[in-house]
């Protein structure tokens, strides 16, 4: 076993996880241990004698089996009910053998009753691994904004003709701070405005504020490090150049190019099975057979598209961007779809949310080898 390149998001435990043959992630005995310094299980001043005592227990012998009766014990019972999700979490990871057979089984087992919290961890380690893959082991602060989307939730808004992508929990803390920590939350609180909220869009020129921002983690092991730059999710960009002419080009600082490599990489490496993914700006396919939606939202519209549904404006108001999935080889497709293109949608809820999900692609591509 090789031990992974450094991390990125220390948040995510990838340093604490041996690498196998076969490019999979083998929990160690200190990804446990980092696990338990996270703010759901380290100890604070009010932890009582049995919390105390099993995180002391465990922090010692990480895979040690715990009876039920010490977890009962624990006076808080949010605490309890966190250790459970995490020996339960623990026992399935160690059992599966690697984050990736568990993160398949998991999916593919019916009901998911994990926290989603735990899952997002899980995925955070196996996507920094797929980045460092497929930028050889220097991603651009682009790849890893964007691969930021498979784990984080973001809020999506439409801004005459850009698409911008803020961290959804960095948004939150900056309407409730304006920027200013806990002077402004205490403003915020009195309904007095002190700044409008102002979120830079990631480029060139302030890439190295995003290498910061994941520095300012390596420091608090305890802190997930949460973007405060808008990840531009613009294929084109439009300029009016007079008289009724408008100029478009490609957008070079656009994060769907990166995050459709990951999305390629992530189906090969999860299922052992080579695709390419590409943008394209609508479907045009009389052959139109198959498709997968990215999140909830886009798996409606693309629907509903098939089946030749009127769709109203708002709702393809909404849509982010489409994805072309090509398998490498056709073989490896159900046989009445072989050689056809899969259509991929990602798409903002009516909020502005987006929930990405990673798993829809292990599920519910035409795979022969589950037709």
């Amino acid at each position: 076993m090789t031990a992974p390149a450094p991390d990125l998001w220390p948040g995510s435990g990838l340093a604490h996880l041996d690498v196998d043959a076969q490019g999979n992630l083998r929990p160690t005995p200190a990804y446990w241990r980092h696990w338990l310094q996270r703010p759901e299980l380290a100890l604070v001043e009010e932890s009582c004698r049995s919390e105390k005592s099993l995180h002391r227990a465990l922090l010692s012998m990480p895979l040690r089996p715990v009876p039920a009766v010490e977890v009962d014990s624990i006076a808080d019972a949010d605490v309890a009910h966190n250790y459970r999700h995490f020996l339960a979490l623990r026992d399935a990871v160690q059992q599966a053998g690697s984050l990736q057979g568990w993160y398949l089984a998991l999916f593919r087992g019916g009901a998911v009753t994990v926290p989603p919290l735990f899952i997002d961890l899980v995925t955070q380690a196996i996507v920094q691994h797929l980045l460092l893959q497929v930028s050889e082991g220097t991603p651009d602060a682009l790849s890893a904004r964007a691969a930021e989307l498979f784990f984080r939730p973001q809020r999506i808004s439409f801004e005459q003709g850009r698409v911008l992508a803020a961290d959804s929990a960095t948004l939150q803390q900056q309407s409730q701070t304006q920027g200013l920590g806990e002077i402004g939350r205490l403003l915020a609180q009195a309904q007095i405005s002190a700044t409008p909220l102002d979120l830079p869009v990631l480029g060139a020129d302030n890439a190295t504020r995003y290498w910061a921002e994941a520095s300012a983690e390596r420091k608090d092991m305890r802190s997930d490090m949460r973007s405060s730059l808008l990840l531009d999710l613009t294929q084109e960009l439009k300029t009016e150049v007079g008289h009724g002419l408008q100029f478009t080009m490609n957008n070079a600082r656009s994060g769907l190019k990166p995050l459709a490599l990951l999305l390629q990489a992530w189906v090969q490496h999860l299922l052992g099975v080579a695709v390419t993914v590409q943008h394209v700006p609508r479907i045009d396919d009389p052959q139109w057979r198959w498709h997968v939606g990215l999140d909830a939202e886009s798996s409606l519209l693309l629907n509903d598209l098939y089946e030749g549904h009127t769709v109203d404006d708002e709702r393809l108001g909404r849509l982010i961007s489409l994805f072309r999935l090509d398998f490498v080889n056709p073989a490896e497709m159900r046989r009445d779809v072989a050689g056809r293109p899969v259509y991929l949608g990602l798409m903002a809820t009516r909020s502005g949310q987006l929930r990405l999900k990673p798993q829809n692609l292990l599920l519910n591509l035409p795979l022969a080898a589950l037709s």
